[in-house]
């Protein structure tokens, strides 16, 4: 039986062939391991909770098969829960997913509060807990992000070259760091270029459909519309594709779109779009390995560790094809070169 519960579990080596019979036996059985008397017998359920903000968002579905894939090579299953971005919805997930023992949650946190109670709560009893895309302002907790703010300056910075100067923003949440992060990098692009920051041309939006939607209206139908438009999400994108084609306006002819989270769909697209793309799928998969260690003890300390991974700003036909009216810009515009793509060292 020792042999079967070190398949299992991994806790030790076992040869392959003697893997190979013991799995064999478990298929033809139908046996099924008991992970509750286990988890009782060893403090231990090798279950992992996973809370996001949407899961039909691409960018956090892909984010979900890292973090599996993960978990699967280490001997242990994930749960997700979905928010749809509700703070209370995420404080029940937090409820069931305590009273079923996981080891620790990887979360994507909603907009809510500074320093929910339910998160200070779980880090004060020592649960491990990993916050991945979004870190909650002021709490010291392991987290794998983004660098928002510099791969959204490099993206306003390439809209710049091409000689616009007009350049609006459909910005997320402000309440969540991704939001602040993404308005900071538009802000700082403009500033670095002696633009002066056109609030007229700033819309603040929830990173979903209908918010890029209804902004995305306001921003083309204005009298004084900007000649190119950065949206701050994939969700987003999609309102303000929807809000271009009902206007009558085309692109890039009459707006470049630059955009952040590089989706599926955006090389298909009629013109293809220019995105920051995300590691979505990295950022799952080194939360959950970051999770697993904390819980195997495998790390030096307690002090929170912090990954920052790069994004990547991959150019297409959406802006390069594109160029401001007479009297818009004073600069002499630069062409970056279509499909070409511009890493950004964080």
């Amino acid at each position: 039986m020792g042999t079967v519960s070190n398949v299992l579990t991994g806790a030790a080596v076992v040869s392959p062939e003697r893997r190979e019979r013991v799995l064999t036996v478990i298929r033809d059985s139908g046996y099924h391991p008991n992970f509750v008397a286990r988890s009782l017998k060893l403090r231990q359920t090798r279950i992992l909770g996973m809370v996001l903000a949407d899961i039909t968002n691409p960018f956090f579905a892909q984010m979900v098969r890292g973090a599996e894939d993960a978990a699967l090579k280490r001997n242990y299953v994930l749960l997700t829960f979905n928010t749809d971005d509700h703070v209370e919805r995420e404080k029940h997930a937090f409820s069931v997913l305590r009273s079923q023992r996981v080891d620790g949650i990887l979360l994507v946190v909603a907009p809510g509060p500074k320093k929910p109670s339910h998160i200070l709560d779980m880090l004060k009893t020592g649960g491990p807990l990993v916050c991945l895309d979004r870190v909650p302002p002021g709490l010291k907790v392991d987290s794998v992000t983004v660098g928002n703010f510099a791969a959204t300056r490099e993206c306003v910075r390439h809209l710049i070259a091409l000689g616009h100067r007009r350049i609006g923003i459909v910005a997320g949440n402000l309440n969540l760091q991704t939001g602040r992060e993404r308005l900071n990098g538009y802000l700082a692009a403009l500033r670095d270029a002696g633009i002066k920051v056109a609030p007229e041309l700033i819309r603040k939006g929830d990173f979903h459909m209908e918010s890029g939607y209804q902004l995305g209206l306001e921003l083309l139908l204005s009298k004084r519309r900007p000649t190119a438009l950065f949206v701050s999400n994939n969700l987003m994108t999609i309102g303000v594709m929807r809000a271009l084609a009902e206007s009558g306006l085309r692109c890039p002819q009459d707006l470049a779109l630059a955009i952040f989270d590089d989706m599926p769909a955006t090389q298909v697209l009629q013109p293809p779009l220019t995105a920051v793309a995300q590691p979505a799928y990295t950022i799952g998969q080194r939360g959950a390995d970051l999770l697993m260690d904390r819980i195997e003890s495998k790390l030096a300390d307690r002090a929170p560790v912090t990954i920052r991974l790069a994004g990547e700003l991959k150019i297409r036909e959406s802006t390069t094809g594109s160029r401001p009216g007479k009297g818009d810009s004073n600069l002499e515009p630069r062409v970056l070169g279509g499909g070409g793509k511009i890493p950004l060292s964080i």
